[in-house]
């Protein structure tokens, strides 16, 4: 008899959900452990049904006040989600959960920008060296601008924020990328074999933006 192949095994991601409170962080998390089959209905915050909102107190307040953990794969990848707290108050219980990261999400609502605790949760990922994509949410919403709000997060975050939303072989894409330093980019290049992409289903109002660092 043959021998068995051994089995492959996946590689394993810890990432983080991070925000500032109401910045659609657990319903991006939904989203994900929903289009990924690993739960059959969409839950929603506002009517205490979030899958990860476990608590009786955290769905009567619609607000995430403990870490949880949900585990999807992804193509070759599993992937530990961690889902924080983002008010500021819970902030203690956030910070620890960024121990274990590899990479981070922090999700911006389109509506309301770079927020006081964004910039601190911004600050507090570049203490722990964590690489963080930036998710901007809520980009239906009247009053929201792609072009300003790139700017502010240049601004305020990192002047390497670069928009991936730009066709990847565009003059624009590449004019972007050409702004960030060569040091910047070696590392983007050094983290190409780890980087995975979600994409949104109404992916018109979501706007994924990496940065380089």
């Amino acid at each position: 008899m043959g021998k068995e192949e051994p089995k492959k095994v996946k590689k394993h991601i810890c990432a983080g959900l991070l925000a500032h409170v109401d910045a659609g962080k657990t319903t991006l998390a939904e989203s994900i452990l929903y289009l990924s089959g690993n739960i059959r209905t969409l839950g929603r915050v506002d009517h205490g049904s979030a899958y990860l909102d476990t608590f009786e107190l955290e769905r009567s307040r619609g607000i995430t006040i403990f870490a949880k953990q949900a585990e999807v794969t992804l193509k070759d990848k599993v992937v530990t989600f961690l889902d924080t707290p983002g008010h500021v108050d819970f902030s203690a219980e956030m910070e620890r959960t960024l121990q274990v990261l590899d990479y981070a999400v922090l999700v911006i609502s389109g509506a309301d920008g770079v927020q006081g605790h964004v910039q601190t949760l911004w600050r507090l990922l570049k203490r722990y060296k964590i690489p963080a994509f930036l998710f901007v949410n809520k980009m239906d919403q009247p009053g929201t601008d792609k072009r300003e709000l790139l700017t502010e997060l240049q601004k305020r975050l990192d002047p390497s924020c670069v928009d991936f939303t730009l066709p990847k072989d565009s003059d624009a894409f590449f004019e972007a990328v050409a702004m960030c330093n060569w040091k910047n980019i070696w590392k983007e290049r050094q983290l190409q074999s780890k980087k995975f992409v979600l994409q949104s289903r109404e992916e018109k109002y979501s706007h994924a933006i990496l940065v380089l660092r």
